[in-house]
């Protein structure tokens, strides 16, 4: 499980227990980076958000085994136009180094920001594969980046698209760090190595740099962002007010990188940090309700954000998600989306997941 998805639920159980932002002000966006960038051609996809044909969220059922429950059913689609649609051909039981499926687990998936693709692995084969949602036509990864490691198993890959859904990093959670992350280009079929001991914290939403985290021998975090044909960009140690809280989000220019500080008690916090200069910006309070969680935090191209946030009943089963647009002068927030989700689910992805 991806690191800023694992620290999000902790949040939001503690939290039971107890798209378009404003764009920053100029001081904090931080230089452009000067890395070398992918010419790339953008074409339009099948879906779009408009259409009522993208991702809301995926989720596989839960069924009552005894006193707990196991995951049950196929993966099914929550589409924006209110439709359902099942991928039964997408694993729901991961395959252990072993080849045996665990039946108590739920396998990888991953949806793309705009909602338009997913990825998966395949039933028949166990290898990983990309499916347009609007016309339900699935390709697989090429070559290599589509089979499963030796001695690993699906529940130690981790695969995230880009916003757009024409690029995937595959993760693999090797405990010796020599298996390299992938960039796949799915356009041109191009796949790219970045360091395999790093953690993937998510895209750029142009879809062309990719943040990576890493633990140094001095128990500090170092963040690297790295242009998605390999080449590295800025690189620093960053404070632990970025590094021990989430959610993060890194902007088109490469050194911005947006981070929701959640207290113990109080509001959450806004800070934009800027790899170039070292420099955090002012915490601003968001006016996040004490009954929901901040979950994601999603740049787009034009230089906003969009913050997610998750409500849960008393026993931590969630019950919404809602998407809004932040002041970033007050940290006032103006719902763009917000859904209820089903009961009875075993696990749930949103997009960009």
């Amino acid at each position: 499980m991806k690191r800023t998805r694992t620290m999000a639920l902790l949040a939001m159980a503690a939290m039971a227990t107890a798209t378009a932002l404003t764009g920053p002000a100029e001081a904090f966006t931080g230089a452009a980076s000067t890395a070398k960038t992918r010419e790339t051609t953008h074409t339009t996809h099948t879906t779009n958000t408009a259409s009522g044909k993208a991702v809301r969220y995926a989720w596989v059922a839960s069924c009552a085994k005894g006193d707990y429950v196991t995951p049950c059913g196929s993966w099914t689609l929550s589409l924006r136009g209110g439709k359902t649609v099942k991928v039964p051909e997408a694993t729901v039981y991961p395959r252990g180094a072993d080849g045996r499926p665990d039946k108590e687990s739920s396998a990888p998936f991953a949806v793309s920001g705009d909602g338009s693709r997913v990825v998966y692995f395949r039933r028949s084969d166990h290898k990983l594969v990309w499916t347009d949602v609007a016309s339900g036509r699935s390709h697989g990864l090429p070559g290599s980046s589509a089979k499963l490691p030796k001695r690993l198993g699906m529940e130690d890959v981790a695969a995230t698209l880009s916003h757009d859904g024409d690029t995937v990093v595959v993760d693999y959670g090797d405990a010796s760090g020599k298996l390299p992350t992938l960039v796949v280009h799915l356009r041109s079929g191009e796949v790219v190595k970045l360091p395999g001991k790093d953690d993937v914290q998510g895209f750029s939403p142009d879809g062309r740099r990719v943040l990576l985290s890493r633990t140094t021998a001095d128990n500090t975090t170092e963040f690297t962002v790295y242009d998605t044909d390999g080449q590295a960009g800025e690189s620093r140690e960053v404070p632990q007010v970025v590094s021990n809280n989430s959610p993060i989000a890194l902007a088109d220019d490469g050194v911005t990188v947006g981070v929701v500080i959640v207290p113990t008690s109080g509001r959450p916090r806004l800070r934009l940090y800027d790899l170039s200069t070292d420099a955090v910006s002012p915490a601003v309070d968001l006016n996040v309700p004490s009954s929901e969680s901040p979950y994601r935090l999603d740049w787009d191209e034009s230089g906003k954000l969009t913050l997610w946030r998750l409500r849960s009943s008393d026993d931590g089963t969630l019950t919404r998600v809602t998407a809004s647009r932040v002041d970033p002068s007050d940290g006032a927030l103006k719902k763009i989306d917000s859904f209820r989700v089903r009961g009875k689910i075993y696990t749930w992805w949103l997009p960009g997941e």
